[in-house]
């Protein structure tokens, strides 16, 4: 077969090259059940039939919402796409209001549920959503239509030629998926990419990602809804990789260890989170264990690639691998080579850890709107930077504009924003999206992004705030898992934090710090001490007029369901602003 062009070319392309015996695998009762290339595609085929029959023509637009990403998503996906329906999938864990404004905004004819809970909050707005007319679900549930029940239908000899027919008509710059991004302020954007845009980002992407033809497994538990995941969906396909779906993020160490995969993706938050545990299971040790420790994560946090430390290093290297950072490996499944790392910012110390152990954290860059991949790191080639997002993929352009603002062009850039001209002559002007991003491309080509142009803001006295590289730099410290800088137009910038609860207490028992009857880690003074003393020393990093002078501690963890984060794990910090109003104004005595 031909270069894939569309979609749903990706399985066609893999069918013909070579069949796995277990292409996409979910765990069900506890068991991992796989199925062939082979019955992916005829599967796929079979929700094309259920679905024709149900009078589904080309442009309809069907809701995806699961609350885990499995294999009944490939075959939804599969499915409407080569009959020219347009997949809108939604993040599961948004309100159902938002539910209603994406069902009506974008004429949804159609919705896929994965289980009960996010059946119950559609169901709260089915009445208002007049253009649904059917809801399957994922899991078996009482009063709802099963999944299986579209896989039943037979693809018979004339569901075969109508598939065949629709598949002839679809153009690869015709609508694909309306993406609704999460936003950090006001209400959701749709984002139409067509098959090209994310065609041509799949086979970009898979030049700079180390996966050789039906060589790898790969283990997904990124959300689908999100561009990013699904575009490695699939260049999985693409290269022959084994789809393994993690059950959740909570058994991600269990499915890691079961599978073996050489490949992942991950946010930095994530990533964050597995070399905090590390480093706590690290302060269990003692002796000489805990000195090889320690040597071991200390020349690990000084790593550069290709040999750039010199010939000692290197040999230190080979032996903390052999000694220290093998175990890391093992806990994660013992096979891992890759994790490819994006959505935010990452600490190029996370990049230098991992990597010195052996596996390799490629940090990129994109957005929804790029479909996603702009630019990515990969250690071939030396096309790996740390502290940067790499070169630039190819055919990929980017411009930096007066004020700083990265501006891209080319054929993974959207079509625009769905009903709205207005907000997308916003973004694309004179061929380029405007990423709302500030970076610089250096001498060698690599992308290094500095902040979000629109959280940059000024302090009374005139000087300009960066607030994403304070933050970045402030959780390099463990006891800091969230972070909000703040100070637009007052004198000083501040922090609001919400502290790592285990490592406080962790500290605090070693301390012999104890808490008062009704008293919460946030208000002890030992802690706020010891907390403000990690912010004084990462200080010392910026000028003068970037030091954060004061801080507030929060009480409760930050979460995507309490609406402080996105789903993708990014700081919604109006949000954020208002939850903690009285923080902020004991901050400037408002």
């Amino acid at each position: 077969m031909k270069t894939p062009k569309r979609l749903f070319d990706f399985i066609d392309f893999m069918a013909e090259r070579r069949s796995l015996d277990n292409a996409v695998n979910s765990k069900v009762n506890g068991k991992w059940v796989g199925l062939s290339t082979k019955e992916t595609k005829e599967q796929g085929d079979r929700c094309s039939a259920g679905l024709l029959n149900l009078g589904v023509t080309a442009g309809d637009k069907i809701a995806m919402i699961s609350s885990t990403n499995r294999t009944e998503w490939v075959l939804a996906d599969f499915g409407m796409s080569q009959i020219g329906a347009i997949n809108v999938p939604i993040y599961p864990t948004i309100s159902s209001e938002d539910y209603a404004y994406i069902l009506n905004h974008a004429e949804v004819t159609c919705c896929f549920v994965s289980d009960e809970e996010v059946l119950g909050k559609v169901r709260e707005i089915e009445s208002k959503c007049p253009s649904l007319k059917n809801i399957f679900s994922f899991d078996d549930i009482n009063g709802c239509d099963n999944f299986e029940a579209l896989l039943a239908t037979e693809a018979d000899e004339a569901a075969h030629a109508e598939i065949d027919k629709r598949k002839k008509a679809i153009d690869p710059l015709d609508l694909a998926t309306i993406i609704y991004t999460s936003g950090t302020t006001g209400k959701p954007k749709g984002v139409m990419l067509n098959h090209n845009n994310i065609v041509s980002n799949v086979i970009a992407s898979k030049k700079r990602l180390p996966l050789g033809y039906f060589k790898a497994k790969a283990l997904s538990f990124l959300p689908l809804c999100h561009i990013y995941e699904r575009m490695l969906l699939y260049l999985y396909f693409y290269s022959g990789t084994k789809i393994y779906f993690a059950e959740s993020l909570e058994t991600i160490s269990e499915n890691l260890n079961e599978v073996k995969p050489e490949f992942m993706t991950a946010v930095p938050r994530l990533l964050e989170k597995l070399f905090d545990k590390i480093i706590a299971k690290g302060e269990l040790l003692s002796g000489v264990k805990k000195k090889l420790f320690d040597w071991a994560v200390d020349l690990g946090l000084r790593y550069e690639p290709y040999g750039q430390n010199g010939w000692w290093y290197e040999f230190q290297l080979k032996v903390a691998r052999k000694l220290i950072f093998k175990k890391w490996q093992e806990a994660l499944g013992g096979n891992l080579t890759t994790i490819a790392s994006g959505s935010a910012a990452l600490q190029p110390r996370l990049a230098r850890v991992f990597t010195a152990a052996g596996m390799t954290v490629a940090e990129g860059y994109g957005l929804t709107e790029t479909s996603p991949v702009i630019s990515v790191n990969d250690m071939r080639n030396f096309q790996m930077r740390i502290g940067s997002v790499g070169p630039l993929l190819d055919g990929v352009e980017v411009k930096i504009a007066e004020d700083g603002e990265i501006l891209c062009k080319g054929p993974n850039v959207m079509m625009g924003y769905y009903k709205d001209e207005e907000k997308t002559n916003e973004v694309l002007k004179e061929g380029y999206f405007h990423t709302g991003d500030i970076g610089v491309v250096d001498a060698d080509g690599f992308l290094k992004i500095t902040d979000r142009k629109k959280e940059m803001f000024k302090t009374s006295g005139g000087k300009y705030i960066a607030p994403q590289v304070i933050e970045n730099a402030m959780k390099q410290s463990t006891f800091i898992e969230q972070i909000m800088v703040v100070g637009e137009g007052q004198k000083f910038p501040a922090a609001i934090i919400q502290p790592n609860f285990d490592v406080v207490e962790a500290w605090a028992a070693k301390q012999g710090v104890f808490l008062s009857k009704n008293e919460v880690w946030s208000e002890n003074k030992k802690v706020q001490e010891k907390i403000f003393d990690e912010v004084n020393q990462i200080n010392e990093r910026f000028g003068q007029w970037e030091k954060i002078k004061e801080i507030r501690i929060t009480d409760n963890v930050w979460s995507v369901e309490d609406g402080h984060l996105t789903p993708t794990m990014k700081l919604k910090r109006k949000s954020v602003r208002e939850k903690y109003q009285t923080l902020f104004n004991s901050i400037y005595d408002l």
